[in-house]
């Protein structure tokens, strides 16, 4: 029997990057779970990535996956994904809220004015506000049955700047988002968190030139490592003390005692908990 065999699962934004590595990890662990993207079949997206290749990724390792195409600024789509898994499991255990758009033509070198205004509309809808859809759809399922968890996949640009001052906002809103959210849902049994990865080797990141973007692969975390911490959560009886709390992967490796998938253990991204500046330090 695997780990999380009776453990029903919602992955938005999983056709790569760590949503995919999210939905992969926990399905080699035997949770059922749903994934939700737009890009059904390889080469629709100029990124590498997709339902239908992150469902075969998952079924090499023994796990399966339900792959639903869906555009998450609909919220009519996203209804129906919750709606499914409800009538098709009669529970749900776990929505990792990660769907993010970061727009394919954002420059991250060139200050904010000079870039579109959608930049910010992209992120927030594709992000903040898609995470909180997301809830409000799980909050009901898992208040019925008296347990969950909802984990948000943020990152350290929620507390130093990355990438674009959109991107920063969009990540805040995400962990101030889980706080709340978890203030409410505490009293019913139902966790929240949010986890910041550190590097991600993700498909995104390495179509990049290392020497051209000053990338530094050694510390990189593979994209099922954040998956590994996520199933160490919903193993854990006391998951409840976490709620509310903004972690890193790392900090759950060293506590819950896994590695990577080679073994390793990451860097770490600064700690949350720590006051700091607004620039990542060196």
């Amino acid at each position: 029997m695997k780990a999380l065999e009776h453990v029903t699962a919602i992955v938005t934004g999983a056709t790569r990057g760590v949503g995919r590595g999210c939905a992969v990890e926990l399905a080699a662990q035997g949770a059922a779970v749903y994934i939700t993207g737009r890009t059904v079949h390889e080469g629709d997206s100029r990124w590498p990535g997709s339902l239908e290749s992150t469902i075969a990724e998952a079924e090499a390792l023994g796990g399966q996956i339900v792959g639903i195409a869906c555009d998450h600024r609909d919220d009519a789509q996203v209804e129906a994904v919750f709606e499914r898994v409800k009538k098709e499991n009669d529970r749900l255990d776990l929505l990792v809220n990660n769907a993010f758009l970061i727009p394919d033509d954002m420059d991250p070198t060139a200050p904010f004015w000079e870039s579109e205004l959608d930049c910010w509309d992209d992120m927030h809808q594709i992000g903040a506000r898609s995470a909180y859809v997301g809830t409000w759809l799980a909050a009901p399922i898992m208040i019925e049955q008296g347990k969950g968890l909802i984990a948000y996949v943020s990152s350290e640009g929620a507390r130093y700047f990355t990438l674009h001052p959109a991107y920063g906002a969009a990540k805040s809103a995400l962990d101030r988002t889980m706080r709340d959210c978890g203030h409410q849902l505490e009293p019913h049994g139902v966790a929240t968190v949010s986890l910041w990865p550190s590097f991600v080797t993700t498909e995104r990141m390495l179509a990049l030139d290392p020497e051209e973007w000053n990338l530094e692969l050694d510390g990189a975390e593979s994209p099922r490592f954040t998956g590994r911490g996520i199933a160490a959560l919903l193993r854990d009886e006391n998951v409840m003390r976490r709620s509310g709390r903004v972690l890193t992967t790392r900090q759950l490796a060293d506590e819950y005692g896994f590695t990577d998938v080679d073994g390793s253990l990451p860097d770490s991204a600064p700690d949350p908990g720590e006051p700091g500046p607004l620039l990542r330090p060196d």
